[in-house]
């Protein structure tokens, strides 16, 4: 069995696409397309940047979702194989799971950069900038990385400074867990990790604290937004971040998105769950993030990930 996989915020880059558009109008098009949603030249900032507009939120997640999808048309025009035929299962991590929903035709394209672009957006204004944080806990399971943020939390309110958000935001792997909230407790939390376990603690260069509760007015926007989008049943089922099961019920697909705003990306036991399930295949499309993770969650499954028309070519082969 096999799964398609596709990546979240962060693997981003100035000149993403560049080298699959020459190689492939079907990859053209589909920057143009959403190009066209948006009302904007996103693919220019793709290409060209500057960086710190690529890496705006609102800019980043349709960006790499748009990368991801030009991935696999460039797969499914130009060697004729369809996801519907080759995959039992898709998933993405965070944003990544609009990409795999608008894969599996549960969205169609327009659709899908234009709630990445709210989503984006809403999930910005949600905290005012400086005022949240996400650190990265490195040589940290997710009981450890737990135990730390609960000593944040639990000594900044022994000390009178109220209690502040300090959660696990993504249980990527075995070795790597992030956590969010307001940035007092997360610095503390950086503080305390080494003492309690972890090999390292890093500060990650976002501008909020996504998949935490004070993201609840993203939350919010994303369910209004949500609520006005076509959902189609998928062609596979979505395993879903924010309950690592698999869903194809639009009602289902809607709730999960929403809850996943504020809910933890549960990576890991999404991959667990699905080499349960049977998958031993995972193919990620888009980037080379998720690949490294799945290994280490499950060393004994096959891993792919499909960037460039050579690796298109080298999946073709295997498929």
């Amino acid at each position: 069995m096999r799964a398609f996989i596709f990546p979240g915020q962060g693997s981003q880059s100035v000149g993403m696409g560049a080298a699959l558009t020459a190689a492939s109008p079907v990859a053209r098009e589909t920057f143009e397309e959403v190009d066209d949603a948006l009302g904007q030249k996103l693919y220019r900032i793709m290409v060209d940047g500057p960086q710190d507009d690529l890496t705006l939120t609102e800019n980043a997640q349709p960006a790499i979702m748009a990368n991801a999808i030009a991935t696999l048309r460039v797969l499914e025009k130009e060697a004729g194989i369809r996801l519907a035929d080759k995959a039992d299962y898709v998933a993405g991590h965070s944003l990544g799971e609009y990409s795999a929903l608008c894969a599996a035709g549960a969205f169609d394209l327009s659709t899908t950069a234009r709630l990445l672009k709210r989503r984006g957006r809403a999930m910005q204004a949600a905290v005012p900038v400086g005022e949240g944080a996400m650190a990265a806990l490195l040589g940290a399971d997710i009981d450890k990385a737990q135990a730390i943020a609960g000593a944040a939390r639990d000594s900044i309110l022994a000390e009178g400074g109220g209690e502040l958000v300090c959660t696990v935001a993504n249980d990527d792997d075995p070795s790597q867990v992030v956590i969010s909230g307001h940035r007092a407790a997360i610095e503390r939390a950086v503080g305390l990790a080494k003492e309690m376990g972890a090999k390292r603690a890093v500060l990650l260069p976002v501008s909020a604290p996504f998949h935490c509760p004070l993201m609840q007015d993203a939350a919010d926007a994303m369910d209004t937004a949500l609520a006005e989008a076509t959902i189609a049943a998928p062609f596979v089922p979505l395993f879903c971040n924010v309950d690592a099961v698999a869903i194809a019920d639009p009602g289902a697909i809607r709730a999960a998105l929403v809850a996943q705003v504020t809910g933890m990306v549960r990576w890991r036991e999404s991959v667990l769950a699905m080499a349960e399930a049977g998958v031993t295949h995972f193919v990620e499309f888009g980037g080379k993030v998720l690949g490294p993770m799945v290994k280490r969650i499950a060393p004994d499954v096959e891993v792919m990930s499909i960037v460039s028309m050579d690796d298109i070519e080298a999946l073709v082969k295997v498929l």
